[in-house]
């Protein structure tokens, strides 16, 4: 039986919105900008709202927008020091009707990494970040929520051991560990905890 051939993994490059869909070599009429509209004119909905987090935490602390989201990367960004960064995000509101506030839980399960290049799982269940930033989009009233707004939000900043044991943590927990901090200063909130990362590495 033959061997079946590996398949690398994708080059992915970053689109513009432009590009065309395409029947039978012609222009189809509609573009991708129209799938992401379609697909992801709800920053409020829950899986939206997670990746829009990731996004404005990269915004914050200066990523190169050259760069696109790798899915399935161990975690959710990397700093140019190195530095490891995983993104929760949770919210008051939601798209559905509701008959009251949400509660507010970021579930944090240590997980094994899926390396994309052999296209296996490795390792045992851990936590592949240094600090973990909780986005939580604060609003609560529902006629004005604007995830656009950065002042709706709060971020808290946490390292990755102070976690524990834990599989999830509510904002209770983290109000008592920790003070909120808005989005303009969380790129120090952020660099800062890279930074006790790197000194913490240098006394062991």
């Amino acid at each position: 039986m033959l061997k079946p051939t590996p398949m690398p993994k994708l080059d992915v490059t970053r689109k513009t919105g432009d590009e065309t869909f395409r029947c039978e070599g012609t222009d189809a009429g509609f573009r991708l900008l129209d799938f992401w509209r379609w697909s992801a004119s709800d920053p409020v909905s829950n899986a939206t709202r997670g990746v829009l987090a990731e996004y404005i935490v990269a915004r914050a602390i200066d990523l190169s927008q050259d760069e696109i989201r790798d899915e399935w990367a161990p975690c959710d960004l990397e700093a140019p020091d190195g530095c490891r960064i995983e993104v929760k995000s949770a919210a008051y509101i939601q798209s559905w009707t509701q008959k009251r506030l949400s509660q507010i839980v970021f579930r944090i399960p240590k997980t094994r990494a899926w390396n994309a290049d052999t296209g296996d799982w490795e390792g045992d269940p851990r936590r592949h970040a240094d600090i973990y930033v909780f986005a939580l989009l604060k609003h609560e009233d529902k006629e004005t929520i604007d995830p656009l707004n950065l002042d709706q939000w709060e971020f808290y900043v946490v390292r990755a051991e102070a976690l524990g044991e834990r599989k999830e943590v509510s904002g209770r927990w983290l109000r008592r560990r920790t003070p909120p901090v808005a989005f303009a200063a969380l790129r120090t909130a952020v660099l800062d905890a890279c930074g006790r990362r790197d000194t913490d590495d240098r006394r062991r």
